[in-house]
């Protein structure tokens, strides 16, 4: 029996993994680099990467799934070891996902959501992620007043951030939320998101209470333009998610208006992905080595005032 499993398991391996005596082929790819996150997962995959020896094809889809397409075929026409692709779409790109398994090149995402053809996602349980955003933001309102929110339905994660915002809300009516934005998926989402909330803010001037925003790219937006009217910080509560450098440098400034932020990993994220990469195709371990279910979860935690010198460098 345990002479099977061993036969098993290097057959799975074997089935995902291209053994070859020259450097390994890694192909990444970024669906849209305007967005810092998606980029801050590739380059950390493509820089992981390289520091073991391997050559790394990194790519950068702009947003557009036409060219996401053409990217992931090249990859596959390359014959690449592995694929690692950061906030991909399993669904839209179903086609290229299964044309990659087929030709037994592992594929593992992160921030995508699962698909029959990957391996795995590697993620935040961003069901905890958006529950923690809007119970801080809640927190701060004392449950009561007007809550606005922005939101991006087309991505898996800030997806249910928006769908656990609504369950919080149905369960604390004092709350209301009197204004909502949804971004659309456009090169130009910054303009998107800039005109969006400068309508909602004239509507509802002095009206106000909390803002909630689905990543912290629109919080920047957000408090640009709360800046502009003169708002202080903690008039106008604003929480997001995401973390980085930047989101830290403004919860840290007392004139931002930009409170809290819910941190997601993602350049330990890009790292876990290379590191399962080699742990499956490399080592020939099995995947049910890594994790057992279609997502591998990674830790998030809220960043305010109170601990957010601990994130600055």
């Amino acid at each position: 029996m345990k002479f099977v499993k061993m036969v098993a398991a290097s057959c799975m391996a074997l089935a995902w993994g291209v053994g070859s005596a020259s450097a390994f082929e890694l192909g990444v790819i970024g669906f849209q680099f305007t967005s810092e996150t998606h980029a801050r997962v590739a380059n950390a995959a493509a820089a992981a990467a390289k520091a073991k020896g391997w050559n790394v094809t990194l790519l950068n889809s702009e947003g557009a799934l036409p060219k996401h397409a053409e990217q992931f075929d090249a990859l596959i026409a390359k014959k690449v070891d592995a694929i690692i692709v950061a906030m991909g779409k399993p669904v839209e790109a179903e086609a290229q996902f299964k044309a990659a398994k087929d030709k037994g090149i592992p594929v593992i995402t992160v921030q995508s959501g699962a698909g029959p053809y990957s391996l795995f996602d590697i993620q935040t349980n961003e069901y905890k992620v958006g529950a923690d955003a809007a119970l801080y933001l809640l927190g701060q309102m004392s449950y009561t007043g007007n809550l606005m929110s922005v939101r991006f339905d087309g991505n898996i994660a800030s997806r249910i951030r928006g769908k656990v915002l609504d369950v919080v809300l149905s369960e604390n009516t004092a709350v209301k939320e009197v204004g909502k934005h949804g971004m659309a998926r456009t090169q130009s989402w910054r303009d998107d998101v800039r005109s969006g909330v400068q309508a909602l803010l004239l509507r509802n001037q002095g009206k106000i209470n909390g803002i909630w925003a689905s990543f912290d790219g629109q919080a920047y937006i957000i408090d640009d333009l709360l800046k502009a009217q003169g708002v202080k910080k903690g008039e106008i509560p604003l929480v997001s998610v995401d973390g980085g450098a930047e989101t830290y440098r403004r919860i840290a400034d007392p004139d931002s208006t930009f409170l809290a932020t819910v941190t997601v990993p993602f350049e330990e994220m890009g790292v876990k992905a290379v590191e399962a990469v080699e742990a499956i195709a490399v080592k020939k371990q099995p995947v049910s080595a890594i994790t057992t279910g279609p997502y591998l979860f990674m830790d998030a935690v809220v960043v305010d005032k109170n601990n957010v010198k601990d994130f600055l460098k």
